[in-house]
């Protein structure tokens, strides 16, 4: 019973270890493919401020400095090197405010492109309905003008019918009723009224592309995604101010200078950002643009260093030799095992030589298997557990085979001669 516990808690044990390295391996692609991301939104925000190519080259290095600065803050310590903690937070910090910054202008035009359409929308109606209704007014005033023209002359033959004209008051001899002058008022009379009937009949050749131009523009703004719908209504707006050009204009009235509508790709496209978005700044797309890269340095910082190589067996042995040379060994707040690295008092007092052991502690340090905690301590990595695990592992094997028990008693008591 308790040997199969103990294959079920061995299997277990095995599974969460593959799975924590398999997690492991995983943040790699992983940080790639953020720094990737938002790689493209940096670039695509430095772009139109700057050249393209210039805009490529501080992508990449701002990404960069975000993965090598995260990295270096896992291992950095402010009371070992302040100077190096400060220049590598402050490197990390203008690094991501460049990201963020400039990724901003593409999430805002992503949160925003309903809104950007629908502005550009309502600025296309207000265009558009302004157009057309100066048309309308321009035909309705010609129409009033003529109409003022027609009772102006009707006035003037009703003065004429009751003698009541200025020119026929100067002549006593006029008579009231149908004369030579009624005749002539009469016949402007006429000719104004039948004036107005053809001029109204020629401008209500205006309706119908006014309304089919206002239904244009109603189809396009229930589907703002419809190219054809757009073209429509540029076909109806030019079909409109072609024939108000010819019908106004052939009546001395003053033409409507018609919108200058652009193509749906304009119309379609991304907005220019510009340094004003700030002004109307949108907390979501600051977010977003902010969580990119802070996921990006979670797990680049969550990263441990790895050991530009394995160590070979001799490189081993001699680290294994230059750590049991230390005696004040304890476990962290952050449950690593820490050693300090100075010199004992009895060790100065027989004026111990550290050199090998010192030696040791520094090439551990370049290859990332330690890690300074301030100047007087380091910290194991984990890529060095398994490493000492496995020396001692093998000391406990040679130790097994020593007959003589207080053989093993005097090897255990005497670290130094491990090696």
């Amino acid at each position: 019973m308790t040997s199969s516990i103990w294959r079920i808690g061995q299997f277990l044990n095995s599974v969460q270890t593959s799975f924590v390295g398999l997690l492991q391996i995983w943040s790699i692609p992983l940080v790639l493919l953020l720094s990737l991301a938002s790689g493209y939104t940096t670039y695509y925000g430095l772009s139109h401020f700057i050249t393209d190519w210039i805009a490529v080259v501080i992508t990449v290095a701002v990404q960069s400095v975000i993965v090598i600065c995260s990295l270096e803050l896992a291992s950095v310590r402010w009371r070992a090197n302040l100077t190096r903690f400060i220049t590598v937070n402050v490197t990390l910090a203008i690094a991501v405010f460049v990201s963020v910054s400039f990724s901003y202008f593409k999430f805002y035009e992503l949160s925003h492109r309903d809104t950007i359409l629908l502005d550009r929308e309502r600025q296309l109606n207000t265009e558009v309905n302004g157009f057309l209704t100066a048309v309308t007014r321009q035909k309705a005033a010609l129409i009033a003008d003529q109409r003022t023209r027609m009772e102006k002359s009707a006035l003037e033959a009703k003065q004429a019918f009751l003698n009541a004209l200025p020119s026929q008051q100067q002549n006593r001899r006029g008579k009231i009723g149908r004369g030579r002058v009624w005749s002539h008022f009469n016949q402007l009379q006429q000719s104004e009224q039948s004036r107005l009937k053809e001029l109204a009949s020629q401008l209500q050749a205006l309706d119908a592309p006014i309304q089919e131009a206002r239904s244009a523009l109603q189809r396009f703004s229930l589907d703002l995604g419809n190219a054809a719908a757009y073209d429509q209504v540029i076909a109806a707006v030019n079909n409109v101010s072609g024939v108000a050009e010819r019908l106004i204009a052939g009546q001395g009235g003053e033409t409507v200078a018609p919108p200058k509508l652009v193509s749906y790709g304009s119309f379609a496209r991304g907005m220019t950002p510009s340094f004003a978005m700030w002004e109307d700044l949108s907390w979501f797309a600051l977010a977003c643009a902010a969580m990119v890269d802070f996921f990006t340095l979670v797990l680049s910082y969550r990263l441990e260093f790895t050991a530009p190589g394995p160590l070979t067996d001799e490189e081993r042995d001699l680290a294994f030799r230059g750590i049991v040379e230390f005696n004040e060994f304890r476990i962290n707040d952050d449950d690593e095992l820490e050693f300090v690295i100075e010199k004992t008092e009895l060790e100065r007092a027989r004026r111990y030589a550290d050199w090998l052991r010192m030696f040791v502690v520094a090439f551990l340090l370049n290859r990332g298997f330690l890690r300074k905690v301030d100047r007087r301590s380091v910290e194991f990595a984990p890529n060095l557990y398994p490493i000492i695990a496995d020396r001692l592992r093998t000391d406990a094997e040679g130790l097994a085979r020593l007959p003589d028990p207080g053989e093993r008693l005097r090897v255990l008591l005497n670290p130094k001669s491990h090696g």
